[in-house]
């Protein structure tokens, strides 16, 4: 694991902010309106999607995919100015929250300045030209990270960035050699003493398919050297399958157990039910109640649960990534209640950043975890299908305060009484 990750990161929230969608305007300003909302709503970390301007050759959509990076070192005028930012960054940190920024660091847009002053720095296809090596991202061209002089270039953004920002969220990490993240990472440091290192790591099957075609890429045991924390897709088809009938709820579990032996005691997993590049957690779970036991539970395991801007108001569909496609912030059930108390839930006992984590299906469809610590132990129950029923409970019988809501509930004769809603109770 990366010296000196920080474990409390398992007691915090993430949010995340695409800037185009997040209001009409889409800039610093409209986010910075919104900052005393998401303190409320508990947010620990803001997450900005790439701030950068976007090229224009290969564009998809009109006007492009963020991650189609044109300078690394500049501000799209389209969020604002510099000065914008700096202000945005420094009411953030008056509000005790951290911002971290995308790093882009596999490619460029086929325009970038980069493209243009030092070909050379770019993965050239049988043909001689610039390309990508994932044959769909044809909007983008990517780095040759075997270049010192790029290496140099880029750790120096890095470096420039952490002036300001508390991190950096790294766009397909395991597609970058580990001894670069290792470097950037230790130069980092020197400016910015603990700077938070989140690595979007990539499923299996994706690993498959590019070592397949002979593109080396990382496994998350390995971006754990370098990265704080790594994105649970090693086990996101596996939740899907689950959500959706393929596999038992069970299946899925004994995947989510096997990372507590298989990476570093101190592993941090970013959990989420959507994000910028999956569906929306309403088309993949309609039902509402149940969704909110997959929330709970997503916030209850081991990691730093991340809330997609718009989630909070149950948006219904993932916003573009090449047009202007704004949150419809009226359209569905607000949650953020739900949110603030799972967020401060969260917060408030350190057995979420160092116990040991064990889920397993108690009865068909709910699934009932636990930390263990130092003789404490906390519960949490989440009933994940449309059959609501009591369950056992290694506890003595007596009423207890439900950690999310504070409402009472009862064990009797080892039985919790459950009514649907997640429970989560001290031990």
């Amino acid at each position: 694991m990366a010296r000196g990750t920080d474990v409390t990161y398992r007691n915090q929230m993430m949010y995340c902010v695409f800037l185009r969608q997040f209001s009409q305007d889409g800039d610093f300003i409209d986010l910075e309106a919104e900052l005393d909302r998401l303190q409320e709503l508990g947010v620990d970390i803001i997450w900005l999607m790439p701030i950068h301007p976007i090229g224009e050759a290969k564009r998809k959509g009109k006007l492009g995919s963020p991650y189609a990076n044109r300078d690394y070192r500049a501000i799209n005028p389209e969020y604002g100015s510099l000065v914008d930012f700096l202000r945005l960054i420094e009411n953030i940190h008056d509000r005790g929250m951290k911002c971290i920024i995308d790093v882009v660091y596999n490619h460029t847009s086929p325009d970038s300045i980069m493209a243009n002053a030092h070909p050379e720095w770019f993965y050239h296809d049988k043909s001689g030209h610039p390309a990508p090596r994932v044959a769909d991202w044809s909007d983008i061209v990517d780095l040759d990270h075997t270049n010192d002089s790029l290496r140099e270039y880029l750790i120096a953004t890095l470096c420039d960035w952490a002036k300001y920002v508390d991190g950096f969220r790294c766009d397909v990490a395991p597609m970058i050699p580990l001894d670069f993240w290792l470097a950037a990472r230790q130069a980092v440091e020197e400016v910015r003493p603990g700077c938070m290192w989140l690595a979007e790591s990539g499923e299996p099957g994706f690993i498959r398919m590019l070592r397949k075609d002979g593109v080396a890429v990382l496994s998350d045991g390995e971006l754990y050297q370098a990265f704080d924390m790594c994105y649970d897709y090693d086990t996101y088809d596996d939740f899907v399958d689950a959500v959706t009938g393929k596999i038992p709820l069970s299946a899925y579990l004994d995947r989510v157990n096997e990372q507590e032996v298989i990476y570093p005691e101190n592993y941090i997993k970013l959990r989420f039910l959507e994000n910028h590049d999956r569906a929306r957690a309403v088309q993949l779970i309609p039902d509402a109640r149940i969704r909110r036991n997959w929330l709970a539970f997503s916030f209850f395991e081991k990691g730093t649960p991340l809330i997609y801007n718009g989630q909070e108001v149950s948006a219904k569909y993932t916003p573009s990534l090449f047009e202007k496609d704004p949150i419809d912030w009226n359209g569905g059930e607000d949650i953020s209640e739900l949110i603030s108390e799972l967020s401060q839930m969260k917060k408030k006992d350190a057995l979420f950043s160092k116990g040991a984590f064990e889920a397993k299906e108690i009865r068909p469809g709910t699934i009932l975890a636990s930390y263990t610590a130092e003789g404490r132990k906390l519960y949490g129950a989440f009933c994940v299908a449309k059959e609501i029923g009591s369950i056992r409970i290694d506890l003595p019988d007596g009423d207890y305060a439900n950690l999310i809501d504070k409402d009472e509930v009862h064990v009797s004769h080892g039985v919790l009484e459950m009514t649907g809603e997640p429970v989560v109770i001290k031990g």
